[in-house]
Order: C-alpha cells, then structure tokens, then sequence
C-alpha cells in the first residue's frame, strides 16, 4: 500500500508490545490503517490523543523512531463482477497472478441488515449432502456451523458443499488454511469448472495470525456487493472460526486485556454475532447464507468459542466417524437447522417431514439395540433389522460423500424402510404409505 502526499507522518512511538504500538496522534479514526515502520497495521484503540495500532506482521526491530503515516481510512475491497473466479489475501489483494480488480471501493466491516430490510428465509439451499439437506435442510439466509473436531475433513466437506449448493455466488473465507488446503481447494474449484461462481479469501498458516481477523469481513464485504447490489442467492464458507477466535485472543492479550473463558477475550460473543449476523434473505430475492466450520478440542462444546457460536446461529452441524462404516457422517442426534420447517414439505416433497421423523426415530432404536449388545442383552428380531437398517442409512444417506438430489433422498429412505419393516413399524401417515411405500412384486 503506497502513501500519499500531504499525509501525516509520526516518528515518535511512546509504547510497543509484541502486537502493538501506541503514539499520540490526533484526527485518526478507529480501524484505520497505517503504515509503521513499513508494515501494515490498523487503529484498535484511541484514549484522547493516545492511539493503540495493531502490527499485522509483529512489532520486531521497530524502534522507537520509526515512521508511522496514517492513511485516513479504515480496510477496502473494491467490488465488482471481476471479483468471481479470483483468490485473494486478507487485505483483498490477488493471490491467484491475476491483474488487479477494479471497481467501487468499500469500507469492510460495516453494520449488519437494517431488522426493517429483511425478511424472513423461506428458500431451500440444496447441498447434495443428504445428512444436510434430508435431515437438517439449511435456507437461504441462515448462519449455521459444522463443529468438527480438526482431525475430520471439514475442508473436503466445504469444498463438496460450494460444488454443489445451488448458489449464484460462493464465497471461501480460508483462516489459518495450510499451504495443502489452500492448493486443494484451487485445484478443486478450478477442475469443477466452477470458478466463475467462486470467491475465495486466504490466510494460511505462513500468513501472520493477526491477518485472519480481514479475512471474514473481506468475504462478507464482497457477499453483500452480490446480494444487495445484485440481488443474487450468496453462500459464504468460513473457515476455520476457532482460528479467527484465537487470532482474536492474541491481539487481547497482547493489549493486556483481561482474558474471559478460556483465554478468549470477553468480547467474543460480540465479536462473533458481528459476523454471523450478516447472514439475510432480502425481500428483493437477494440473500447471504452463512456456513462455518468451528474445530473442537477434543470434541469440548463448552468451550468459549463453539458455545458462544451456539447461542449466536440456528443450529449446528455435526461431523462424526461412524466406525461401523467407517466414513464421516452428519450426525442426526447432534445437528439440528432451527430453519428447516420453513422449507420441509413445501419447497420439497410432502413426504419429507414424516420421512425424515421416522428414520431418525429408527435409527435411535438402533442406538438402543447397540447399547443392548454392549451389555450381554439379547437382540430381539426387531432390534436386528434396526441395526441393519442403520448401517445402510449411515452408508447411503448420512456419509458425506452422498452426492444425490432431495427427491433421490427421500425415495432411498422408503426403499429402506421398505427393506427392514412393516408399514406399522415405520408409523408413517396411512395417505403416504398408500402412495410412496415401495410394493412387493
């Protein structure tokens, strides 16, 4: 970033931590970005004449004396339709060789939607992932997060997710990605033919941690260009939260703050809700769908971060290893979208509700027999079909690498149902029996 004439420059620094240095200055605004020492950094607290600027890059071998120029305005992105198919860094600068965007510039993380301005989601978001869409169906302005722990393959999960969701846009916010994350999801993307619907913004491990804070207000930036200037159906992918959190605990404990639950600052809730409220179904048809992942230590969702995010979305998605299988899957006890009886049985087929209802209620059965077993009980014949009956419900409609379309779903359900019980056994409606239950030849 180039200085400009005329601007002010600092060469007193009255105090440096390691993420920090304070000066006194006057006329700067709260976020603005500055140049100190040549490195990138940004307003995180002014006292009277006493600003506090965060160094993106560390504070190392910045001396007392060093410039400090100030550029009178707070991050940017220029948005425009050059945006789709392009990778960029957490200050929005092209990552990919690509030439630079042009287009109107835009602060970054501005308010979320005007109550007033919005409406409420009444779209279905398609993922092709059956454990997403037949038991947890996610709508066009939501904000719901996978809790995974980091050994699963979230990522792989996300990219599977931006293939296929019926979006017109999908935006990638990568925090923390490694080198071979990054390189997967380009590869990805770029073989899919997909990537003139693809915007992905990345810090990745070699990147100072501090930069991951841009990151998820340079993707909504971008996603609200899309939905509010043209009207289009947005998704944005943020990953990983957990990272953004702990980016967020090492600017504050640089700055001496006292820490809140786990090491997190005690403003996480609110730094957290800023972003996921910027999830919205417009009345115009434009909308911004929110999906993280937020990695588990050691499967604990007490923890700050994945129990603040909690109270903040609707609903969580839950990844799990089915040892049985041995594949990952959508945990049907664990997950729940709060939103999916806006768009069950009316934006997809009547019988989904019911279908639905009943395999997880088999499937906890199973859950039941299992526990039997594990304790020297014997089986009943019933119990035997549950657990055959979950095996395949697991293989073919929970695992993650279901690709199939909600209709595909719902008649894999019946053909199950069909396989190991008795219509009484189901409990389905008479009236759907009657036309969906698969006759014997």
């Amino acid at each position: 970033m180039e200085t400009r004439a005329f601007q002010k420059i600092y060469t007193k620094i009255t105090q440096i931590t390691k993420a920090t240095c304070s000066l006194n200055a006057t006329g700067v605004g709260n976020e603005e970005l500055a140049l100190v020492h040549g490195r990138l950094a940004q307003v995180v607290k002014i006292m009277g004449d006493n600003v506090t600027l965060q160094v993106f890059s560390g504070t190392e071998e910045i001396p007392t004396n060093a410039e400090v120029v100030f550029f009178n305005r707070p991050p940017t992105l220029k948005v425009s339709e050059d945006l789709a198919g392009r990778f960029f860094n957490s200050f929005g600068e092209p990552i990919d060789g690509g030439p630079e965007v042009e287009g109107e510039e835009r602060e970054i993380g501005g308010p979320s939607v005007n109550p007033v301005r919005r409406m409420q989601p009444s779209e279905l978001i398609a993922t092709g992932i059956a454990g997403i869409d037949l038991n947890n169906t996610l709508v066009t302005g939501q904000k719901i997060p996978f809790f995974a722990d980091p050994d699963q393959p979230y990522n792989q999960v996300m990219a599977m997710v931006a293939m296929r969701a019926k979006a017109d846009k999908i935006i990638l916010g990568g925090m923390g990605l490694t080198n071979d994350d990054y390189l997967y999801y380009k590869n990805v993307f770029e073989h899919a033919g997909a990537l003139n619907r693809i915007i992905s913004f990345v810090n990745t491990t070699e990147d100072p941690p501090v930069e991951r804070l841009l990151v998820p207000d340079m993707a909504l930036t971008a996603a609200e260009y899309f939905a509010v200037d043209k009207n289009e159906k947005v998704l944005v992918l943020l990953t990983d939260m957990t990272l953004y959190a702990d980016a967020l605990s090492i600017v504050s404990n640089r700055m001496d703050q006292i820490p809140s639950k786990d090491s997190m600052p005690g403003s996480l809730y609110s730094d957290l809700a800023k972003l996921y409220e910027k999830a919205v179904q417009f009345p115009d048809g434009g909308s911004i769908t929110i999906i993280a992942v937020t990695t588990l230590s050691g499967g604990d969702i007490t923890h700050a971060i994945p129990d603040n995010t909690g109270y903040i979305t609707e609903g969580q998605l839950f990844l799990r290893r089915d040892t049985e299988i041995g594949k990952v899957i959508v945990d049907p006890f664990r997950s729940l979208s709060r939103l999916k009886q806006l768009v069950i049985g009316t934006k997809t087929r009547e019988d989904h509700p019911q279908v639905m209802n009943a395999a997880v209620r088999l499937y906890a059965d199973a859950a039941n027999a299992r526990t039997k077993l594990e304790n020297g009980f014997d089986l009943t014949d019933y119990d035997q079909r549950t657990l055959d009956f979950a095996k395949e419900y697991s293989d073919k409609l929970l695992a993650i690498d279901v690709n199939i379309d909600t209709e595909q779903m719902l008649i894999i359900a019946w053909s199950l149902f069909n396989k190991y019980f008795s219509p009484a056994e189901v409990g389905l409606r008479k009236d759907l029996v009657d036309k969906y239950w698969i006759k014997d030849n």
